[in-house]
């Protein structure tokens, strides 16, 4: 990983073109999604000329097909980027960074991997307005519809980290309570040119990109579900997450304390009660995945605790305290969410 940002350099662009928007999209295996990826970009309905950067990262199933067959229907338009090793595998764990955001001629960059997709035709055209509009804001983001494995929309429909359409403050973005989707980040390409090594030093790219923006301007939430993810995907971090479960996550854990430790100097301390709290919250997140449940007992948790829903509140306090009912009563409520 320490040299990612050497090869960020020697890939910058020095192209001049006339499109406002450089969509970056990073791709691997997603073969059986990539079609609605794509047909999410190229019919998006905006004033201003975009280019679609695609990275494939050395996929084995169709996924350079597709992309070739959508180049060759859209020149000029789709400019990919093939690998004949798999880069991820050497340590380069945020692409988006590497091998696209340099290479992007617009004003702006949209972000949406290859197993997630628009769902509105107007998105960009939308973002592209505030961001103009407010020059002062680093950042536009805003909810996402979720989809299974199947294609089925899920219950909990929406990934929405706030309500309502507003300007965000550092404190609320810096601790939230749950993820701000990768499909909905729009922010201004000289930003994504300039990242710090704690960027690229870091397993994951969202929450370094995002912090990183927040010291560059202000952030603005559009609560309009403009954008499905995938849950579960095949690949995906999350799936790869749930494979040796505890020691990924305690490794993860760790690299998140480095990365808002650096994020906590370079912004001089001046956020630093909601770093701690974003911290506590992680904690509180992977013990929970890991079936930790008395971490539901412990008082620094409290206000975590009380953003689950109310019964699944209930229940883990009863496994904390109660284990052996636990199983039981957790089917009981699975089932009475499904229908």
């Amino acid at each position: 990983m320490g040299n990612e940002k050497e090869k960020s350099k020697e890939l910058c662009g020095t192209g001049i073109c006339d499109c406002l928007v450089s969509v970056s999209c990073i791709t691997f295996n997603h073969g059986r999604y990539l079609r609605q990826a794509l047909d999410g970009f190229v019919k998006q309905q905006t004033a201003f000329k975009f280019e679609i950067l695609i990275h494939d990262d050395a996929s084995t199933d169709d996924t350079m097909d597709i992309i070739k067959e959508y180049q060759a229907r859209f020149p000029g338009i789709i400019r990919p980027m093939f690998e004949e090793q798999n880069q991820y595998s050497r340590g380069i764990t945020n692409p988006s960074g590497v091998f696209n955001f340099p290479r992007a001629c617009g004003k702006y960059v949209a972000m949406c991997e290859g197993d997630d997709f628009w769902s509105d035709p107007l998105k960009l055209q939308k973002q592209a307005d505030f961001m103009e509009a407010h020059p002062d804001f680093s950042l536009c983001c805003h909810s996402a519809g979720i989809i299974d494995e199947t294609g089925s929309f899920r219950e909990e429909t929406k990934i929405r980290p706030y309500t309502g359409s507003r300007e965000l403050s550092p404190e609320e973005f810096i601790s939230r309570k749950t993820n701000i989707p990768t499909s909905s980040l729009f922010f201004r390409t000289e930003d994504a040119k300039q990242l710090p090594d704690w960027y690229f030093d870091c397993p994951v790219g969202d929450i370094p990109l995002q912090l990183f923006l927040l010291l560059n301007g202000r952030v603005q939430y559009m609560d309009e579900a403009m954008s499905i993810y995938r849950m579960g995907s095949a690949g995906s971090w999350g799936e790869t997450m749930d494979l040796n479960a505890a020691e990924k996550w305690e490794t993860h854990f760790k690299s998140m304390e480095k990365l808002y430790g650096e994020f906590d100097i370079a912004s001089e301390g001046k956020w630093h009660d909601a770093v701690e709290e974003a911290l506590l919250r992680q904690r509180f997140t992977i013990d929970l995945k890991l079936g930790n449940a008395d971490t539901v007992l412990k008082r620094e948790n409290a206000k975590f605790v009380s953003e689950l829903p109310v019964m699944e509140q209930r229940l883990q306090r009863l496994k904390a305290r109660v284990p052996f009912a636990y199983d039981a009563l957790r089917k009981a409520y699975l089932m009475f969410k499904r229908k």
